[in-house]
């Protein structure tokens, strides 16, 4: 069976992992993990994506994106997957791949997952028992919504401007959403969703999708076939 195109939407916020062929570590040096943020950087602003959160972790890394623009997302992956490969393999004198093929993705629901998705990020070293306290890792955007630093690669979605009337409201309230965590439904669906390429979101949510993009959204039962007119599956 064909693989299905990942699914790409603009002005949607989109869930991607990106991991080491076989869980081997991408990051070896904090330079590796500052040249990764610089190409995000770079290759965010020229393909007109908005990084929302991220994290950087040994063998893999999180994003959280809005992409602006038709393809901007893929481009932007490509471009940052390729420069980063040509750097890594010349620092460290190796040669072959270092992805774990390409990149998963999914597109969520604004209102209902993506200050959960969030917190699952910056949460991602603590449940890996890399640190007891998400602002102990400085690989993250966790200490940009805190408060405790400036990250030139996060621009803020809408949502979070709700967390608060100020900057210390906003900074309190995301650092209280973080150490208070998500279910393990949540974390459960944002994994499953993002990589398997399949929308994240309610009935309705997903109906709306679905009129933007002739690529399937859901799973559909073994031998059905796949139409607009069927109602997606909620989660």
């Amino acid at each position: 069976m064909a693989r299905l195109p990942r699914l790409t939407v603009t002005g949607y916020p989109h869930h991607v992992i990106l991991r080491g062929n076989n869980r081997q570590d991408i990051f070896r040096s904090t330079a590796d993990y500052q040249r990764m943020l610089d190409l995000l950087f770079e290759h965010s602003r020229a393909h007109k994506v908005d990084i929302h959160a991220y994290v950087l972790m040994g063998n893999h890394l999180h994003l959280l994106l809005t992409p602006q623009e038709d393809q901007g997302l893929p481009k932007m992956m490509q471009a940052v997957g390729r420069s980063y490969v040509q750097v890594f393999n010349k620092v460290h004198a190796r040669t072959g791949t270092l992805w774990e093929g390409r990149y998963r993705s999914t597109l969520i629901q604004t209102d209902r997952y993506l200050l959960a998705c969030m917190a699952y990020i910056d949460l991602n070293p603590v449940r890996a028992h890399m640190v007891a306290r998400p602002e102990d890792y400085v690989w993250s955007s966790y200490g940009h919504y805190a408060g405790h630093r400036i990250d030139r690669l996060i621009t803020p979605h809408a949502l979070v401007w709700g967390l608060g009337n100020t900057p210390f409201a906003r900074e309190a309230a995301y650092a209280e959403l973080v150490h208070s965590g998500i279910s393990e439904d949540q974390q459960s669906a944002l994994t499953d969703a993002t990589l398997s390429g399949w929308a994240l979101g309610d009935e309705r949510f997903v109906a709306d999708l679905q009129s933007q993009t002739e690529r399937r959204l859901v799973k559909t039962k073994a031998g059905r076939p796949f139409s607009k007119v069927n109602k997606p599956v909620p989660n």
